[in-house]
Order: structure tokens, then C-alpha cells, then sequence
């Protein structure tokens, strides 16, 4: 089930330095949202602050709020482990146990979880590959290596695992960077279709890739060096690219800077 993301007055640090700066926006249901931005400005700091990968870096910590449906996911009362499977991410780099096979790989978070039941086990992994448009390629070969598969299967492979387990909000930094254009393409297609399902926040250098999967669009920015990284807007993705507020997005997005 789809949820809403509302964030307010978010501030991010690395033990003292303070690396993002009062972050307020929010992330309708069923829908995808890009970070776009230079590089250091904050974009995957806040990406990961939406489901507490953040605080895992050792010194790290966030002031402000993260709202999840209305619940502030950092409140004392909140377990971590719970918000991160309620709010699933996909890193820059495919990353599968290279020795698992296909089928634990995507089944390992409802394992971990408890999940025994073999029947059970084999629906989910069914659904979840079909849900990441990989079944029709991996079903003969379920229990070879997740290791033996190609880059962008890879990653549907791990977007897969994340969906399985069921979560409200997918988060993907940079899934298609380390891809060819044609697994990009695959990927591009399927962030469109599990939006259905989903809330998405994708973060991405390709700018032709913001305007292609995103509903809304956030441009982040550098206040100066050794300052940190701020919003600069946030809008739908078809005014950010054609028709931006803010001097700064205009600059970044023809090119001018970044």
C-alpha cells in the first residue's frame, strides 16, 4: 500500500558537519520523485535519511522530521529494522549475494524475517521476478547463482528482493548508473509500472532520465563550498525542466554548471 512522504525542516550530519540544510518536501502515493543536483550536494544523504540507512554511518544523525503516512519514522517509539522494510532502497551498484541462488536472493529479507513456509516462499519469489519484469528470463535457472546473471539483471534481481518483502515506498539511488543503455531502458520501464504500486524516490544524474520517469522533480545545490547541500525547488517535473523558479535549476539544467 502506497504511502505519503512528508518531510519537514530536515537537517542531516556527519558528527559535526552538517551536510544538508532544513529539507521540507513531500512525496505524494503512487507516484516518482527525482533528485536531481551536483555531485556533494546531498541528494543520496537524503535519500537515505527516508528510511534510516543514514544513521547506520557511524557519528551520523538528523534532526527535523520524516513522515510516513503522518508517523515521524525517527520518534523513540519507531524500530528501525521495521521502517526499512516498510520503505525498501536499490543502491547504485547491483548488489545480490553473488552465491545465492536466484530464488534466495529475492526471497532472503522474508527468511530473515521468519518466513518458512516453502509453498509460501515460492509465490512471493514468482511474483516479486514478474513484478521486476526478470521471470521470463531466470525461471528455468531459479536455483543457479544470483552472481551469474548480467548487470541489468542484477539490478531487477535486487528490485525484486526489495519488492518482496512488500514495502510502501521504493528508494533507488542511481540504479541505472552502473548500466547500459538498454538495461536502463528496462529499468526506465519498470519504475514506470511499479509506480502503480509504489511510492518512488529515485536519485539520478541523467537529466534526460529525471524528465523521462519523474512525476515531480527536487533540484538540490551547494550553498558554497564546505556549506551544505540545500533544496533549492521542487515541482512538477514538467515545469522544473520547461519553466523553473529559481535561476540556480535553470543554470543546472542547460548545462551551465554541475
Amino acid at each position: 500500500m502506497a504511502k505519503r512522504i512528508d518531510v519537514k525542516d530536515l537537517n542531516i550530519y556527519y558528527g559535526k558537519f552538517q551536510a544538508v540544510d532544513g529539507v521540507t518536501l513531500s512525496v505524494p502515493p503512487r507516484s516518482v520523485t527525482a533528485f536531481i543536483g551536483p555531485s556533494g550536494c546531498g541528494k543520496s544523504t537524503v535519500l537515505r535519511s527516508l528510511n534510516r540507512m543514514h544513521e547506520v554511518t557511524p557519528g551520523a544523525s538528523v534532526a527535523g522530521q520524516v513522515l510516513l503516512d503522518g508517523e515521524d519514522i525517527y520518534a523513540s517509539t519507531v524500530d528501525p529494522v521495521s521502517v526499512r522494510r516498510t520503505i525498501g532502497m536499490v543502491f547504485q551498484r547491483p548488489n545480490p549475494f553473488p552465491t545465492m541462488s536466484i530464488k534466495d536472493n529475492v526471497v532472503a529479507g522474508l527468511r530473515l524475517a521468519g518466513t518458512k513456509n516453502k509453498k509460501e516462499l515460492n509465490e512471493i519469489a514468482e511474483r516479486s521476478l514478474r513484478g521486476a519484469n526478470l521471470w521470463a528470463e531466470v525461471k528455468d535457472r531459479l536455483d543457479k547463482p544470483g552472481g551469474g546473471l548480467s548487470g541489468g539483471q542484477q539490478q531487477r534481481l535486487c528490485i525484486a528482493r526489495a519488492i518482496a518483502v512488500q514495502p510502501d515506498v521504493l528508494l533507488m539511488d542511481e540504479p541505472c548508473s552502473a548500466l547500459d543503455p538498454i538495461s536502463t531502458l528496462a529499468i526506465e520501464d519498470l519504475i514506470t509500472e511499479l509506480k502503480q504500486q509504489y511510492t518512488i524516490v529515485i536519485v539520478t544524474h541523467n537529466m534526460q532520465q529525471a524528465a523521462r520517469v519523474s512525476d515531480q522533480t527536487a533540484f538540490f545545490n551547494l550553498a558554497g563550498v564546505g556549506q551544505p547541500g540545500r533544496l533549492v525547488e521542487v515541482d512538477g517535473t514538467e515545469k522544473i525542466f520547461s519553466n523553473p523558479k529559481q535561476k540556480a535549476t535553470e543554470d543546472y539544467i542547460s548545462g551551465r554548471f554541475g
